[in-house]
This record gives structure tokens, sequence and C-alpha cells, in this order.
């Protein structure tokens, strides 16, 4: 089973050479720190930043530089800044490669939500909606399962949609799972994980075709 360091790592493997990349707020922070160094990735932020560095190491964080989860960021060489309009240009022209998302809910369509629990209060929905609009690579990094043990991965989600039939693949902390027209149909299995494990965690149709390997972290 993986832990959210793990999902991050096995997400930065879908990171190509000259790709530009939308990070989501939660486990999608973490891609950034283990992107291979031989390729050139540039992340954007919908707060306006295109060219986000990894995580600062305690004590040389800079309050003035966050992502749009008001985390604190680094920048590497050659970053821009621009304000939250062109940002958003960038995702509604289809500028951006990959986005990498949390969620709470995906569906077996690829349905996703991830922006609102009835009851509870939000300060907004944020750019997720304009990234699910746009995006054509969506690739999703969540827990199997919510803290009662009960799926995420659902035939139709209970939860307000942020966007339909959007999400493209999902990396959880049991498994690797593409999104198809039939359900969702399982790549890899996290390391000691087995196919039956992950059936029982998956609500939504669940796709197995052959053997099913191991993830490969290294």
């Amino acid at each position: 089973m993986l832990d959210k360091e793990g999902i991050a790592k096995r997400i930065a493997k879908e990171v190509k050479d000259g790709f530009y990349v939308n990070l989501g707020i939660g486990i999608p922070t973490l891609v950034a720190n283990f992107v291979r160094d031989d390729i050139q990735v540039e992340f954007q932020s919908e707060n306006g930043i295109l060219g986000m560095g990894p995580f600062p190491f305690e004590g040389e964080e800079d309050a003035d530089l966050i992502n749009a989860g008001k985390q604190t960021i680094t920048a590497l060489p050659g970053a821009s800044f621009f304000d939250s309009a062109m940002s958003f240009g960038m995702i509604r022209g289809k500028h951006v490669d990959l986005t990498i998302l949390g969620a709470m809910e995906v569906a077996e369509n690829g349905d996703i939500a991830n922006w609102k629990i009835p009851g509870k209060m939000v300060k907004g929905m944020g750019g997720a909606m304009d990234l699910v609009a746009s995006a054509e690579n969506i690739i999703v990094a969540m827990m199997h399962t919510n803290r009662a043990g009960e799926s995420k991965l659902l035939k139709r989600c209970s939860l307000p949609l942020t966007g339909v039939g959007c999400v493209t693949k999902i990396v959880t902390n049991l498994a690797v799972l593409e999104v198809t027209d039939k359900g969702f149909k399982l790549l890899e299995r996290a390391p000691g994980i087995s196919v039956q494990e992950i059936r029982d965690a998956t609500e939504g149709t669940l796709i197995v075709e052959g053997d099913i390997p191991e993830m490969q972290l290294n």
C-alpha cells in the first residue's frame, strides 16, 4: 500500500519531457518533488505562476511565493509570474498538457467530484472546473477508500460534480486504473496489494485482464 508520497512518485512517471503541467491541491503538489532530473517540465499554478519548483526546505520559505493552495513553493530559473486572467487563458486555451488533481469521488465513466461536501462550508470552487472542462489528460491522485473504508471509486458520484466524463487515469494507494467506456481498467497494483483487495475496495465496475503487475516506483 502506498502513502501520499508513493502516489505522487508513481504519478511523476506520467510526466513527460516538455510537458506543461498543472498540479491541484493536496497530493498532486508533491509530484514536483519526484520528477526525473533529466527532463524539462514546466509546472503551472492557476494563481499565476509558470515554472514552479519543489517545496522549499524548512526555514527557506518565501511567504510571497505561493501556489493556488496557499502553500509556499520555489520558483525555477526562468519562472514567470502573471495575473489569474492570463493563467486561466492558458488553461482554457488547452496549453496545459497534463492536469493532476485530487478527488473525493470518481465515477466509472470519468466523472469527478472534488470541490464540495454538502453541509460543509467551502471558500469557493477554485479553478478545478475550468481545468476539467479544458484539459484532455487528467490524472487523479486519491486514496482508494474514505476513512470509513468505503470506496471512493464509484458507479456514480454522490457528491456535487466538478466535471463530467473527464478523468483519464487514477492513481490511488492501492492501484493504477484507466477510465474506459466499460469501467475502471486495472493497470497496476501497489506493492503487497492483491487484485482481490482492489476488487473489494472498488464499488464501480473493475476490469481485470491477465496478470496485473506491481507498480515500479524507482
